[in-house]
C-alpha cells in the first residue's frame, strides 16, 4: 500500500555513479590519471551494484 513511499536504492546509486563518473573526467582533464583510474574503479564497482539490484528486482 505504501511502495510508493519507499526510496528506490537503485537512483540513489545511479546517481553515486554518475556523480563519480564525472569527477573522474575532470580528474582525468586535469591529468590526473592516477585519481581518474581509482574514481574510475569506483564507478565501475557501483555499476555492478546496480546491475546486481536490477537483477534481484526483475
Amino acid at each position: 500500500m505504501f511502495s510508493w513511499l519507499r526510496k528506490n536504492p537503485s537512483k540513489k546509486l545511479q546517481k553515486d555513479y554518475e556523480a563519480t563518473l564525472e569527477k573522474a573526467m575532470h580528474a582525468q582533464r586535469r591529468g590526473d590519471i592516477k585519481t581518474y583510474s581509482l574514481l574510475t574503479e569506483q564507478a565501475e564497482k557501483i555499476r555492478a551494484e546496480i546491475d546486481a539490484a536490477s537483477s534481484t528486482s526483475a
